[in-house]
C-alpha cells in the first residue's frame, strides 16, 4: 500500500513541476525572471526524478535494499540539482528586486553551493551503499543549510521592503524545505518513520514553483507579459 500511495504521489509531483516549468518558460516571453523560475521548475523535476522513480520501482517490486546502488546515484543527483535550484532561486530574487553588485554576496552564495556539490562527490559519502556513512550526510549539509539560510533572510528583507505580496511568504515556503529536509538527513536512518517529512518537504518546493507561476499568469492577465 506504501507503494503505491508513494508512487502515485510522486508521480503527481514529478509532472506537476515539469509541466508548469515547460509551460512558464514558453509563457515567459523575454523576462528572465520566469523564464529562470520554469527552469529550475524542470530542473526540479528531472532531478528528483532520478530518486523518485528508483524509489518507486523498490517499493513496488524487491525493495530499498536490492535496489541501493540506483537509490543512492538518485540521492547524489537530486542532492546536485537542489543545489542549482537554490542558485537559481537567488538569481531570481537579485532580478525581481533589482540587485545589482553584491560581489561578496554572490561569492558566498556561489561558493557555499560549489563546496556543497564539491562534497557530494566525494567517495567518503559511499551513496551506492545501503547505509551511507551519517557523518558525511551531515557534512554535505552544512553549507547548503548555510546557502538556504542566506536565501531565507534576503527574501525576508526585500519582499517586505518592496511590500511584495506575492513573494511574501516565500522565506517561510523555503524555510520549510529545510526544516523538513534535515531531520530526515539526520535520523532517517535511526527512525525511519522521519522520512515521512520528505512529503511536506516536497509540498513546499511546490509551493515555491507556484508562487512564480502564479505571478506569471497575473503579469499575462493584465498585460504586462
Amino acid at each position: 500500500m506504501q507503494g503505491i500511495i508513494e508512487t502515485l504521489f510522486d508521480l503527481v509531483y514529478l509532472f506537476t513541476v515539469i509541466i508548469i516549468g515547460i509551460w512558464m518558460v514558453r509563457n515567459s516571453k523575454g523576462s528572465r525572471q520566469y523564464k529562470l523560475f520554469g527552469i529550475m521548475a524542470i530542473i526540479l523535476g528531472c532531478g528528483d526524478a532520478f530518486h523518485l522513480v528508483p524509489r518507486s520501482y523498490a517499493l513496488l517490486t524487491t525493495g530499498l535494499e536490492a535496489n541501493a546502488a540506483a537509490l543512492g546515484f538518485g540521492k547524489l543527483v537530486t542532492s546536485i540539482t537542489m543545489t542549482i535550484f537554490y542558485l537559481i532561486l537567488y538569481n531570481i530574487w537579485r532580478i525581481r528586486y533589482g540587485v545589482t553588485g553584491k560581489k561578496f554576496l554572490s561569492a558566498i552564495i556561489y561558493g557555499l553551493a560549489a563546496i556543497r556539490i564539491a562534497l557530494c562527490c566525494f567517495p567518503q559519502n559511499k551513496w551506492l551503499s545501503y547505509n551511507p556513512p551519517l557523518s558525511w550526510g551531515i557534512y554535505r549539509n552544512i553549507p547548503f543549510a548555510i546557502l538556504g539560510a542566506v536565501i531565507i533572510i534576503l527574501f525576508f528583507i526585500e519582499a517586505r521592503k518592496h511590500n511584495d505580496h506575492a513573494f511574501s511568504l516565500m522565506w517561510l515556503a523555503i524555510t520549510l524545505s529545510f526544516g523538513l529536509y534535515i531531520p530526515v538527513v539526520l535520523f532517517s536512518s535511526i527512525i525511519p518513520a522521519v522520512g515521512i517529512l520528505m512529503i511536506p518537504k516536497t509540498v513546499a518546493y511546490v509551493w515555491i514553483v507556484l508562487m512564480g507561476f502564479f505571478e506569471l499568469k497575473k503579469e499575462r492577465k493584465v498585460g504586462r507579459l
